[in-house]
């Protein structure tokens, strides 16, 4: 496989599971959102990656963000782009391998994990079905020049109104831009920084079981 995951196999026997598979933020690992595994639907064959570049003392990122006098803090394009081609045949990958149902793939990604999410669904139109994007936002630079109109996914989208990584303003934009493009989308903010409210979970757990 070209990238190094974990994996939990649905719990019920089940010929083409619906798959999810979970994308870790900035400077963390496959461990991080496979905590959720066991809380997530019984149906669901689970993946968690782990993303390709080493920070070193177990934590991995996406791609670079770099910090410097003038431009502030900004990310390596050219890293995020190509971490977007190598999770889309990593999705390939996976759903040869374990036989999963193609219409029902579902990507969870936090924060840079959620940037990709939303820049893979984009380039490469309806290969997953629906989005979970939580403390991430749009970066419009990642995003084909012309947008497919034959999309079809879905998005969930959370973010915390006193996130100090990324700012509330930042994740706004986002379902502005879906509808747009008249993509569905679900929006909701939580009084927490840049993490996942417990009620978040139970929130993002529900959409996804109504789409199984």
């Amino acid at each position: 496989m070209s990238l190094q995951y974990l994996v939990r196999e649905p719990k019920s026997s089940i010929t083409n599971p619906p798959l999810l598979i979970l994308l870790h933020g900035y400077g963390s690992n496959e461990q991080d959102l496979f905590s959720f595994a066991e809380e997530l639907p019984d149906d669901l064959l689970i993946v968690s990656v782990r993303a390709p570049y080493d920070m070193g003392y177990g934590g991995y990122a996406w791609y670079a963000i770099n910090f410097d006098d003038v431009n502030g803090k900004f990310s390596d394009l050219t890293q995020a782009s190509t971490s977007v081609d190598q999770i889309a045949t990593f999705i390939d990958e996976i759903k040869a391998k374990y036989n999963t149902n193609p219409d029902k793939t579902f990507l969870l990604g936090f924060s840079q994990g959620a940037i990709l999410s939303y820049a893979l669904s984009f380039k490469y139109p309806n290969k997953v079905q629906h989005v979970v994007a939580l403390s991430g936002y749009i970066n419009e630079e990642l995003l084909p020049s012309e947008i497919n109109n034959s999309i079809a996914t879905d998005f969930y989208i959370s973010h915390g109104t006193v996130d100090q990584v990324l700012p509330i303003e930042w994740a706004r934009k986002a379902p502005v831009l879906l509808e747009n493009f008249s993509l569905k989308n679900e929006y909701s903010e939580y009084p927490v920084g840049h993490g996942v409210a417990p009620q978040n979970f139970y929130s993002f757990k529900n959409w996804i079981v109504e789409r199984l």
